[in-house]
């Protein structure tokens, strides 16, 4: 689970306008901060299954909207994942 500290972070970094805390580029970075976080669990719990299921349930969801961003703007979906530092 995320933080309050590392939340408010993430929102502060990529938001939008002022009163921004659910647009698509913040939805991925929360998301992507969690699977970082699980990733980072399962290697010294190789037979949490359980985990490893919610990480495909994560990683999938943020491949819909990264998906979506790509269709709506594409300028805004290759900043994103330049600062993220993802793969595509």
């Amino acid at each position: 689970m995320l933080d309050t500290e590392t939340k408010a972070r993430l929102t502060e970094e990529f938001k939008i306008h002022e009163t921004d805390n659910g647009s698509t580029e913040v939805q991925v970075a929360l998301l992507t901060e969690r699977i970082r976080q699980i990733t980072e669990h399962l290697q010294s719990n190789k037979k949490d299954v359980h985990s490893r299921r919610g990480l495909v349930g994560l990683v999938s969801q943020r491949r819909r909207l990264l998906n979506y961003l790509n269709k709506e703007d594409i300028n805004r979906y290759q900043t994103l994942i330049g600062k993220l530092g993802l793969r595509r």
